[in-house]
């Protein structure tokens, strides 16, 4: 069985909701010439394909890839964690229903993650309630950042715990990345961006002490972690000869964390493989591709397949622990 936690979904049809709303540049969907254009106000952000959209596409590729089910999330770019609240929580709340029916014509095949708007607590604790208590989501996705804010930011507090009151499970994925502005060219903001950014969010995490403060919280973190396994010695080095500095708020060793939370599998080279689950142990990595995008891994799993771990350690990766984060039985 193949369980990909890390995948992305949008509606094929969206309000303008620059023309309602009389701001900003949240995106809709226009269908031209047989391509569907994402836009960003007025302006073109990025042509998709069908699977980004239609669940019946998506299911001639899980056939294709031989995934069983699809963890389903809203693109991150929906968030609009930058649009007055209660903006954000409409927008939401359509990404939510959309997921929602989808996932009730083929639970056997899919399950979905909600988005909620953080730019408000209190919104977003509601909108958490109606996507795990109405929708019957076992989680929500969340940014690596507010609005600029990290995720260990005290004003999250309440969100965390209701979060763990609900068993919400929280998948971390990496936008709005820090420094973008500044490396355009070369698609920078996607291969060097993100991985820090998913890096900040695991260190804001962990020194803010909200790994502690609620020791239930099931959370998961896309593209293996982002740089935070590679870097775990530096952020080590640093919380031992700077305490002054990094452990003002958290005086617990960073490495004890590792084993408290998941990160998925993309990270394309078997040596990276091989670390990670080391380093973060054989039940703390879940199946994750991306899909439909092309960063993603185009056979959901196959590194997984082609490595050298036991059948039992397989079953883990390739299922078993992204059924145990999302809390629900196999």
């Amino acid at each position: 069985m193949k369980l990909d936690i890390h995948t992305h979904i949008m509606p094929d049809k969206m309000p303008n909701w620059v023309a309602k709303f009389g701001y900003g540049e949240f995106i809709h969907l226009e269908h031209r010439n047989c391509k569907a254009c994402m836009m960003k106000g007025d302006k073109l952000f990025r042509e998709v394909e069908d699977n980004c959209f239609s669940a019946e596409e998506r299911l001639k590729d899980m056939l294709d890839t031989n995934v069983d089910v699809q963890v389903l999330s809203t693109i991150p770019v929906l968030f609009n964690y930058w649009a007055k609240p209660s903006d954000g929580l409409e927008t939401s709340r359509f990404f939510n229903d959309h997921i929602a029916e989808t996932v009730s014509h083929d639970a056997r095949h899919f399950i979905g993650l909600g988005t909620v708007p953080l730019q408000d607590v209190d919104l977003a604790i509601a909108e958490m309630e109606r996507c795990m208590q109405e929708l019957k989501m076992p989680g929500l996705e969340i940014g690596s950042n507010i609005n600029g804010r990290n995720l260990g930011d005290e004003s999250f507090h309440p969100f965390y715990k209701r979060a763990e009151e609900l068993g919400c499970a929280l998948f971390v994925h990496p936008w709005e990345m820090m420094g973008e502005e500044q490396m355009q060219k070369y698609w920078l903001p996607w291969l060097v961006g993100m991985p820090a950014e998913t890096s900040r969010a695991i260190c804001s995490l962990i020194f803010s002490g909200v790994f502690e403060k609620f020791p239930k919280l099931r959370v998961a973190f896309a593209h293996g972690g982002g740089s935070f396994p590679l870097t775990i010695g530096r952020i080590e080095h640093g919380f031992h000869v700077r305490p002054d500095l990094v452990a003002i708020d958290n005086p617990v060793h960073p490495r004890d964390y590792i084993g408290r939370f998941w990160i998925d599998s993309l990270v394309h080279d078997e040596k990276a493989m091989q670390y990670i689950v080391e380093l973060m142990g054989e039940d703390k990595i879940c199946m994750g591709s991306d899909y439909p995008f092309p960063l993603g891994e185009h056979r959901p799993g196959s590194l997984i397949e082609a490595m050298n771990f036991s059948q039992q350690q397989k079953e883990k990766l390739l299922y078993k622990n992204g059924m145990e984060w999302l809390g629900l039985k196999m």
